[in-house]
């Protein structure tokens, strides 16, 4: 196959037939997230605290993977109407309660995902919903950055005038060789789900920088089997890139750990007196606390960036 833009043979390599986020042992086969295991046992309170603050009772993951999530929140919080939102078909071990719909994939929203009154949840969304790859030629233009199917790359024309915008104002550059992750899908995704709802909260929680701190080679790559590995548009890997954050036109960014914070979720660690009255409920604590603090981990999952934009209902 000859060589194409990079957003291009990078959806395909993830969303079409064939394509990674297709494959059976899905995400978790082959990278954890804060969604899995312990972890995502304690998410799912973060996510159940933030639904009540905002008054309501339905709680929206989208991209949810096979709904390890959505599980343990039926688990912690069986009251709350909960919706799954992937490219697959429903995974037969949700629980019941659960409902789901199939998304066409990346940027692309069900059409049915509308009017909502719920809390939404992007978690590492974002950060694979493919962009325009560009790097600044040697005179100093800024290109698209090609690639064929071996992960081989090459320069090809200007951006678009619209990519080039989004560029100059949010990551502009002039150097020989940086390169350029152009945000405008992106921000056209998150604009595009936050008009889904009509009352709420809607997140993007994802890996992300800011103006100031935007890496000058770029951050896509891959992941396969745990291990960070080439990026090649083969669909056999995850291929993800970091989301400009401040583009987005969210009403906050914060951090996980922030967010942690607020709810009062920290990192104590459990009297120990209590290992010889209370051994069981001791370790629990224990463990309980191990989590926080890898979820609160500022260099770790506690660095991560949550959009937020609240919802409320206009009185006309």
């Amino acid at each position: 196959m000859s060589p194409r833009p990079w957003r291009d043979a990078w959806w395909d390599a993830l969303y079409a037939p064939g394509g990674f986020y297709r494959r059976a042992e899905g995400p978790a086969g082959h990278f954890t997230t804060s969604t899995h295991g312990a972890l995502g046992a304690v998410l799912a309170e973060v996510v159940a605290n933030l639904a009540d603050q905002a008054g309501v009772c339905r709680v929206v993951d989208l991209a949810c993977g096979r709904g390890e999530l959505l599980t343990h929140l039926h688990d912690h919080r069986p009251d709350l109407e909960l919706l799954g939102v992937d490219i697959v078909e429903r995974p037969h071990d949700l629980p019941t309660a659960v409902d789901w719909l199939c998304s066409p994939g990346g940027a692309e929203l069900p059409g049915e995902l509308r009017g909502l009154d719920a809390l939404v949840l992007a978690h590492e969304w974002l950060d694979v919903v493919p962009c325009t790859i560009a790097e600044v030629d040697d005179d100093g233009v800024l290109r698209e950055v090609l690639v064929d199917e071996a992960g081989t790359e090459s320069l090809g024309g200007e951006p678009s005038e619209a990519d080039r915008a989004w560029a100059d104002a949010w990551w502009p550059t002039t150097q020989t060789g940086e390169r350029v992750e152009i945000g405008l899908s992106r921000d056209l995704a998150w604009r595009d789900l936050v008009s889904r709802s009509r009352t709420g909260l809607t997140i993007a929680v994802d890996y992300g920088h800011v103006k100031g701190t935007r890496p000058l080679e770029g951050t896509l790559t891959a992941y396969r089997e745990g291990t960070l590995t080439d990026a090649v548009p083969d669909g056999q890997r995850d291929l993800t890139a970091h989301v400009a954050m401040d583009s987005l036109g969210a009403d906050e960014v914060v951090t996980q750990r922030d967010v942690l914070h607020r709810l009062g979720l920290t990192a104590a660690t459990p009297d120990h007196a209590r290992a010889s009255t209370d051994p069981l409920g001791y370790v629990q604590a224990l463990g309980r606390a191990s989590t926080i603090a890898a979820l609160a981990d500022p260099h770790g999952l506690g660095g991560f960036h949550w959009a937020m934009t609240r919802h409320t209902r206009s009185h006309a």
